[in-house]
């Protein structure tokens, strides 16, 4: 074997233990944010690992576009918010 080819070898090596922290980080990169919207959109967010299933991604997406969500909506108050009372001026004594 000459040394280019051991060289290769060796480069293909260290690529190959890389490639589980790679996929570990891709992972988070796509679980994370998911995890966040399916708990927000009221679902359980242990859904956002199907997503690293091919076509179930997919189909994950179309269940969390056209579902109905099951969040209680925020209610707008009909009144602004009551600030407590400024103080009054007051007079300088001479």
């Amino acid at each position: 074997m000459d040394q280019q080819t051991a060289q290769a070898m060796h480069a293909a090596m260290a690529f190959l233990a890389l490639m589980p922290i790679f996929f570990l980080i891709g992972a988070a990169i796509i679980i994370v944010p998911l995890w966040f919207i399916w708990k927000k959109a009221g679902f359980s967010p242990w859904l956002s690992l199907l997503c690293l299933l091919p076509l179930v991604n997919l189909i994950m997406l179309y269940v969390l576009a056209f579902s109905e969500w099951r969040v209680v909506p925020v209610v707008a108050t009909a009144y602004p918010p009551q600030y407590p009372p400024q103080y009054p001026p007051q007079v300088p004594r001479v």
